[in-house]
């Protein structure tokens, strides 16, 4: 029997859209076009089959978990690209890099970019060539240490990307500290930092309550804002296996994700065979951008509702007096919301989120799952604690089969903040910190990604040191940044392949190459091995086997600690080299900073499944300022913080299923049925009627912000889309340059990059 043909994209009169299913042979297809773009097939399959497996590779792709009993083929197709990406034969050598200067290489796209290969030599801005030039790490560690050294402290700021080891971060938050700043953004502040002010309000801890044997026992799951299938594609076996014994999953979305909707398990040989697929979602309803308040909103007003109706049986009472505070308030404040104005803020029907809500109702144990759908908005804080009171109403936080779980992006950004990276000093042991190492931690909180861009604009901010990442592409008001980027003091990327940010640079600046994460780590004490923390919480260790892409590659442990070593004065009791040559004895000292979490961390380093590092709330524990979980009245309906206009539409901006996060490794974005392109405006047919579009056409799109700011992105082609009224989609980080940088949640200031003010304008 002939394999389906679930990847053709398919286009009828009003909509593109993707007849078949996530996973299946499009998934095998999309890996394979990678495997033959980029790698050494032999070697990169061996690195392949050791992924997410114990004693084995981590991916740097998501974070979802790792379980303890591993599929033969534990990866999926972003984790396998990201593997071959990082294993590509290609090298960007300091003569590839000679014949480019950086002012031609900022014309050029990030995928020809990065498509130049993996950096292998350290290298330093020179002037007046506008080219980068080879140079000793000895030359790079002191010219570093020797600017550092003549900056304010506080001028500083030491950004990280999600995929640096906890051993490299530990060691990154300590170099900050002993050179006196807590400037530590990374990119979580661009994601889920609404999730860590929220749930640490909230419910005690920063980060969700849900383990991997919770799925096991679960009737219900809810997803609000999170595109399994592009963004944690493993987790789709989860799903299914839920799905499989019963598990209602409903869903809330602007967009229609094929992850979310159907799956084509590719390890099934039968799925594969015939072309059939699970149905995962029993439910998929539609909410506008910024809706989301409104519609969890709803489904509490719904059981409120039903429990008046029935005395008292619907809601945990015992529980809600047991574990909670503000319940009156919150049940006041939705009873009181008219469901003319919920209607009209979410886009849907009430008797759909009636529907929804008698799934809730009747489920004793539900999982609520959301992503930057939820925490990328002006009131995303709002959105979460409705998520979180929603949840509470019913028991089903603390206990298990039940509970909140964020899905995190980068493979460990998470644990970077569990082992240190933070700007506020009071998620920070420092006090232990100060007994531990011998020195005074600043106790001044940092800046945040978003403080640090405000900063650079203006020139308060002298120099930006980035472990990884591609922040000058990521942020807000990108092309202003940038500009201001031009006149730091110093600028200092540590990377595998060249970005964007890379090619602007302050008046002194440097390219340091390193090891993958893929790739055999030798120091004096023999081969390392690193660890990361997935987002529920369980701690791995990841041991590479891969040959180095060069010879002339340190690994970021020793990046850091080169740098650390030409800038601080001594300490006896801060010994560099002791750390960089066995990465256990860095482990040692996690232990002594973190001993509730990492006791035995060595013994438990290889653990299948990885160590669970606990947590409160998922004990029923809640460690908030008075001891109890908190039940938020609704404040707004709207998430997006600036109000409706005629013309006015809601952005939101998307990663196709052939990138992650600012990396692209393609033109194809199989599960919407985009292939080619990425210059593209998503609209529904009612709203191309109504603005007097066609299909094809070049338009552009202008900011429409309050701060009145001109933001303009031009020439995209409209496509017909399945999305709801009053809004449109994009790629990011294409579409960057259109969020403002003063659009953020209002406490985590997470910038708002789904639901962003804009009005289409002439090509």
């Amino acid at each position: 029997m002939a394999p389906a043909n679930d990847d053709a994209p398919h286009t009828d009169e009003k909509t593109v859209e993707y007849e078949g299913s996530a996973g299946g042979w499009g998934s095998v297809r999309g890996m394979a076009a990678v495997l033959l773009q980029e790698a050494d097939g032999p070697a990169v399959t061996r690195t392949l089959m050791r992924q997410n497996k114990a004693g084995g590779f981590m991916c740097v792709s998501c974070a979802w978990t790792k379980p303890a009993h591993p599929h033969p083929f534990e990866f999926c197709e972003n984790g396998a690209k990201a593997t071959m990406w990082e294993l590509t034969s290609r090298r960007c050598t300091p003569e590839v890099l000679a014949g480019h200067t950086l002012a031609e290489l900022r014309t050029w796209n990030d995928h020809d970019l990065e498509q130049l290969g993996r950096l292998t030599h350290p290298m330093r801005y020179d002037p007046s060539s506008d080219r980068y030039v080879p140079c000793a790490w000895e030359e790079a560690f002191a010219g570093i240490g020797r600017a550092l050294r003549a900056l304010e402290p506080k001028s500083t700021v030491f950004y990280t990307s999600g995929r640096a080891s906890l051993e490299t971060a530990y060691l990154y938050a300590l170099f900050a500290r002993l050179y006196g700043h807590n400037n530590l953004p990374d990119s979580s502040n661009m994601c889920h930092e609404t999730t860590s002010v929220a749930l640490k309000s909230l419910i005690g801890v920063p980060v969700g309550t849900v383990t991997l044997d919770d799925f096991e026992h679960c009737d219900a799951i809810f997803f609000f804002g999170q595109n399994t299938g592009s963004n944690s594609p493993r987790f789709l076996h989860t799903l299914e296996d839920c799905v499989r014994r019963g598990v209602t999953i409903v869903t809330f979305n602007p967009v229609r994700e094929k992850g979310l909707e159907k799956f084509i398990n590719p390890q099934n040989p039968l799925e594969m065979l015939t072309g059939s697929s699970t149905r995962i979602s029993a439910q998929y309803h539609q909410v506008r951008p910024g809706g989301d308040i409104a519609a969890l909103t709803g489904l509490a007003k719904c059981l409120l509702e039903e429990d008046d109706r029935t005395a008292g049986k619907v809601l945990d009472h015992d529980f809600i007096a047991a574990n909670t505070s503000g319940f009156p308030e919150f049940a006041r404040a939705v009873k009181a919301i008219p469901w003319e104005e919920i209607e009209t803020e979410t886009g849907l029907a009430r008797a759909a989120i009636e529907e929804a809500a008698a799934v809730y109702r009747k489920a004793r144990n539900v999982i609520g799952i959301y992503g930057m759908g939820l925490t990328q908005h002006a009131r995303g804080f709002d959105n979460v604690a409705a998520f979180v009171s929603l949840l509470l109403l019913r028991g089903n936080i603390g206990r298990k089969g039940a509970g909140i779980s964020p899905v995190r992006g980068h493979s460990n950004v998470q644990g970077q903040r569990t082992v240190g990276i933070s700007e506020k000093p009071e998620l920070v042991p420092l006090d232990v910190l100060a007994r531990q190492f011998g020195f005074e931690p600043p106790r001044e909180k940092g800046v945040t990604t978003v403080e640090a861009c405000e900063g650079i604009l203006s020139g308060e901010i002298r120099a930006v040191l980035s472990l990884g990442g591609n922040l000058l592409r990521a942020v807000p008001d990108a092309p202003a940044v940038e500009e201001a980027w031009s006149r730091l003091a110093l600028t200092v990327q540590i990377a595998t392949r060249l970005n964007r940010s890379h090619l602007v640079c302050g008046e002194e600046a440097w390219l340091l190459p390193c090891l993958g994460r893929s790739e055999e780590d030798i120091q004096a004490g023999g081969p390392q091995v690193v660890s990361i923390e997935d987002s529920l919480s369980n701690i791995h260790g990841s041991r590479a086997t891969h040959a180095p892409a060069s010879d002339h590659l340190l690994s970021e442990p020793a990046i850091v600690a080169g740098i650390a070593k030409a800038t601080l004065p001594p300490n006896p009791k801060v010994d560099w080299d002791r750390w960089v040559a066995d990465y256990g004895t860095i482990r040692e000292d996690i232990a002594r900073t973190y001993p509730d979490e990492f006791h035995d961390f060595n013994d438990r380093l290889f653990t299948p499944g990885g160590f669970y590092r606990g947590n409160a709330a998922h004990d029923g524990v809640w460690k908030t300022d008075d001891g109890k979980a908190h039940f938020t009245p609704p404040a707004v309906l709207c998430a997006t913080g600036w109000p409706a206009a005629e013309g006015r539409m809601r952005l939101i901006t998307l990663r196709s299923n052939d990138q992650f996060n600012t990396t692209i490794y393609g033109f194809s974005d199989r599960l919407r049925g985009i292939e080619g392109r990425r210059d593209v405006l998503l609209i529904n047919p009612a709203e191309m009627a109504r603005h007097g579009l066609a299909a094809g056409q070049r338009v552009g799109l202008r900011g429409d912000a309050p701060d009145g700011a001109h933001r303009e992105v031009g020439h995209l082609e409209v496509v017909p889309f399945d999305l709801p009224d009053g809004c449109v989609a994009g790629y990011y980080p294409e579409l960057n340059p259109l969020v403002p940088l003063s659009l953020h949640d209002w406490k985590s200031k997470t910038p708002a990059y789904k639901s962003v003010p804009v009005r289409i304008v002439p090509a």
